[in-house]
């Protein structure tokens, strides 16, 4: 979908409909108030009438209001105005442009930007409106053989008046079209089944990329060669499959200066049976989402080099399969890491971070000014946190702040978890330098104590994305979110500054 900036009034509109806002209590915004003194009050009838409460999300539309030249006005519920906040607006947002959806309408303009939203200015708007509204059409029917029909709108206008309009709008504007980009793309390739996003597809579409963006270079190692590295860890996972594993190693330069690169590192299981340590049958349901880090990393390089930030930023995948067969690693095996560190094998089904570790060693070659890792790590964090909140654990404060601080402001939010050495005592392995699994206790933060055993050479920060990537919830009600692109878009945009 197109999305613009327009500064025309409701009242000159002549797009197939225009959205404009009431809260509760009678109360128009100034677009609604527009609308209804040149329609000779046609709105405050409808509202004394009782038809329309402006209760949040609630929605109207109306035909051929009286002196209005757009040919549909949709009323949306803006709730009460002094408690009007984030989670409100997005809301707002989301409602006005599913009750268009179905409805023929190819160009829209929305006065929903002038809303007053609780510490949060006019750029803030515009990028939550582009990011909410492209959400409420995303559709993944490619493997459907029927398919529903797709909503005529192609075009959303985002009003900002005159007097506000400026760089810093446009700004906003090509920011959010280039993260939603990156978004759609990781919620694409999330959504693609196991039986076709492999571990050799991820490598094609890091390549592909590659051929896409001039500054973006692309590297695949293959078995043979992380082998010779030493790679033990990845490469145990990767042993119960018949898909090889692959290190794919992104490169993006958008500046000639010469800089210590943001390295992200993203977990790329394009399966997870448990292996050995298998899976009940419902709990694999949703497996193919175990790639979601992956997929962010790619979307984020995808959008970074949209938008031509003037960065240094290195991805790395670990790209496996985990299966069990005759092959497969087995709990009390014992692994050589890159680092050199040994690790007790207890639980097969905690893979992820026998592959990340790796990876995170091999990111020092590149002398990084920071490592962050994203994985669908543990399924403690969704105990935790939900859906709502990524679990962030870090061994730099300052780099802890600025991805919370990223998450506050893309809406695409984190919440920080203790790291202290205490946890590391749960790891603890009579036969290896320590286990891959601590217990029961603390799930989430033993596996970030884990990966901080191979991040002590750089600033790191670990993002689990187990309940924030994509909803899994069994059945129909299973897709990706394509988060954290936001996050880590909006840090990179910071750095960038």
């Amino acid at each position: 979908m197109k999305f613009n900036l327009d500064s025309m009034d409701a009242a000159h509109q002549n797009t197939d409909c225009i959205i404009v806002g009431l809260f509760e209590q009678m109360k128009l915004t100034p677009a609604a108030k527009q609308v209804d003194k040149i329609s000779k009050n046609y709105l405050t009838a409808l509202l004394k009438q009782g038809d329309f409460q402006g209760k949040s999300g609630q929605t109207l539309l109306l035909h051929r209001v009286p002196h209005i030249k757009s040919p549909r006005v949709l009323l949306v519920g803006c709730g009460n105005e002094s408690t009007l906040n984030a989670r409100e607006f997005r809301k707002i947002v989301l409602s006005s442009i599913k009750a268009l959806s179905t409805i023929k309408v190819k160009q829209v303009t929305s006065f929903l930007t002038e809303l007053d939203v609780k510490q949060h200015n006019l750029p803030w708007k515009i990028k939550q409106s582009v990011f909410v509204s492209a959400e409420a059409l995303y559709c993944f029917d490619q493997y459907k053989s029927s398919k529903a029909p797709q909503p005529t709108l192609r075009e959303l206008n985002l009003f900002v008046p005159k007097d506000q309009s400026g760089p810093d709008c446009n700004l906003a504007l090509k920011q959010a079209v280039c993260i939603n980009d990156g978004v759609e793309f990781t919620k694409n390739l999330a959504n693609v089944p196991s039986n076709i996003c492999t571990p050799a597809y991820l490598a094609a579409q890091a390549k592909k990329l590659g051929k896409q963006y001039k500054h973006l270079t692309v590297k695949v190692l293959e078995e043979k060669a992380m082998a010779a590295l030493g790679m033990g860890a990845l490469l145990a996972v990767a042993k119960g499959s018949a898909e090889p594993a692959k290190l794919i190693c992104l490169e993006y330069r958008g500046t000639a200066k010469k800089q210590a690169p943001i390295v992200l590192v993203g977990k790329g299981v394009t399966f997870d049976s448990g292996g050995i340590s298998l899976k009940s049958a419902d709990a694999m349901v949703g497996m193919k989402y175990d790639m979601c880090g992956a997929a962010t990393v790619l979307g984020t390089l995808k959008a970074a080099a949209e938008l031509k930030l003037p960065l240094h930023v290195v991805g790395i995948i670990a790209a496996v399969e985990n299966m069990p067969s005759g092959t497969a690693s087995k709990p009390e095996d014992i692994v050589t890491t890159l680092s050199g560190q040994t690790v007790e094998i207890l639980n097969t089904d905690a893979e992820g971070r026998l592959i990340l570790c790796d990876a995170l060693t091999y990111s020092e070659r590149y002398k990084p000014a920071a490592v962050i890792d994203i994985a669908t790590l543990t399924g403690a964090v969704v105990v935790a946190l939900g859906q709502h909140a990524t679990g962030l654990l870090s061994n730099h404060e300052p780099l802890a702040k600025a991805l919370l601080e990223a998450g506050i402001e893309s809406h695409d939010r984190a919440w920080q978890l203790p790291l202290w050495d205490d946890y590391q005592e749960q790891l603890k392995s009579p036969f290896a330098d320590f286990s891959n699994v601590g217990g029961k206790q603390a799930g989430t933060i033993t596996a970030g104590c884990f990966l901080s055993r191979f991040a002590k050479k750089f600033h790191w920060a670990h993002l689990d994305v187990a309940g924030t990537a994509a909803v899994m919830m069994g059945g129909s009600d299973r897709f990706a979110t394509g988060r954290p692109v936001p996050l880590l878009m909006h840090y990179l945009i910071n750095q960038a500054r």
